[in-house]
């Protein structure tokens, strides 16, 4: 076995490069509209981004790995498995690594996904690759940015229409701020309140429900605060600026809930191997500590090196006003729950790449002088990016793999 503490190095390697590149996801459009300066939104981005990962990031992390390979071909080699899990880290964390230095935002899911199946075609061939698994990952590569866009155009449009070019526009913003706030809040706690209430110690002994009063308040309370806190700006841009601000928060959290996953799972398929000397056919070890490793990874690679993809997000696809970013985050969130109740396969930074692009759009319908505000050349890159992100970790992968199974012959030899 590989030594497990180099392993967890390369975990956090990956994991320092999710938080270098993928943050773009929650606090790129936050930057571009003027809401939050890039240092205040690295700030809270560290601090959404460690709690999420903390308390709600083992889900990804269980599945991942049994849902992409056929696992119980390797179970008479299980050292094979951890090799190749070893091979998947190392290609993840390279190619998120070159893509946030060239500051294009790509999907951590999509290479990891790319890797254990460019391992597994190598080590055992392509049957025990759930092709199944990847299609659908690639088919909600392209939906993600087109349903998200969709969504993001007909919101903001909707606030052009009946806010921002009404005679009294911050009259009729005092009107729709409640309707606004609610339906963010309904957004956000249909994602995080159900993994939320499972570790709440008040859900009730027989079935494990949370009494519906507490949402339902919790729910009341923050639509109250969010209201609020916008009507005491005075204007209307103001106004969704401070909304950008949680809005921005919540999208960090989420993502550090989920995305955590795709950086530890090969680490916690390693250690179940290491624990048990067998390979994981359910799910993998996941003591908090791995967990902290993400965590640690990503909140680092976030301070040292995010600012390159969130300015790529944020002002050099489109340049946003608050009320622009707040119907691109909104649009974002609602594509990812979505998306996630029908049991899909996501990347929050297609997601939003396609929101700042429906927003751009509906700037375009609405006044055609707008025509060249979307950069083309930024965006040609990124989608060049997204097309070849599982093919080349797929064959990162399976090129390290194949050195490192040599290497162990040779040793073991």
């Amino acid at each position: 076995m590989i030594e497990f503490g180099l392993i967890c190095a390369l975990a956090f390697y990956v994991a320092w490069n999710l938080g270098a590149n993928d943050v773009a996801n929650s606090m790129g459009t936050s930057v571009g509209s003027g809401a939050l300066s890039l240092r205040q939104a690295l700030a809270i981005a560290a601090v959404m981004e460690l709690l999420g990962s903390l308390l709600l990031g083992s889900r990804v992390a269980s599945t991942l790995a049994t849902e992409v390979l056929e696992v119980s071909a390797f179970a008479p080699q299980p050292q094979l498995l951890a090799t190749g899990m070893v091979a998947v880290l190392l290609a993840a964390g390279v190619w998120l690594q070159l893509s946030t230095w060239l500051r294009i935002p790509v999907s951590l899911s999509h290479a990891v996904v790319g890797a254990i199946a460019g391992f597994g075609v190598v080590s055992a061939g392509a049957t025990v690759v759930h092709w199944s698994v990847v299609g659908a990952i690639s088919l909600a590569w392209v939906v993600t940015p087109l349903l998200s866009g969709a969504i993001a155009a007909v919101l903001y449009r909707t606030i052009e229409r009946w806010i921002l070019t009404a005679p009294l526009p911050l009259a009729q913003l005092y009107e729709w701020l409640p309707w606004l706030c609610s339906g963010w809040v309904m957004v956000v706690g249909a994602v995080i309140w159900p993994q939320v209430a499972i570790a709440l110690p008040l859900s009730t002994a027989s079935n494990g429900l949370v009494p519906p009063v507490l949402p339902l308040g919790v729910g009341a309370i923050a639509t109250g605060l969010l209201t609020l806190a916008a009507l005491r700006s005075g204007s209307v841009q103001a106004s969704f600026a401070r909304l950008q601000i949680v809005t921005a928060g919540c999208v960090a959290f989420a993502h550090g809930s989920n995305d955590v996953g795709n950086a530890i799972a090969p680490l916690s398929v390693i250690l179940t191997i290491q624990r048990t000397q067998q390979v994981p056919l359910h799910s993998a070890a996941l003591p908090l500590w791995v967990l902290g490793v993400g965590a640690g990874g990503i909140v680092l690679g976030l301070v040292m090196a995010g600012g390159r993809v969130i300015q790529t997000v944020g002002k050099e696809i489109l340049q946003l006003d608050p009320s622009q970013g707040f119907a691109a985050e909104f649009a974002t969130a609602a594509t990812v729950l979505l998306a996630s109740r029908l049991g899909l396969p996501v990347s929050t930074s297609h997601a939003l790449v396609g929101a700042v692009v429906g927003v751009g759009l509906a700037r375009l319908a609405a006044k055609p002088s707008h025509a060249s505000a979307i950069q083309g050349k930024t965006l040609r890159p990124i989608a060049l990016a997204w097309g070849v992100t599982v093919p080349a970790a797929a064959a990162l992968s399976g090129a390290i793999a194949l050195g490192l199974i040599q290497l162990r012959q040779t040793i073991g030899g």
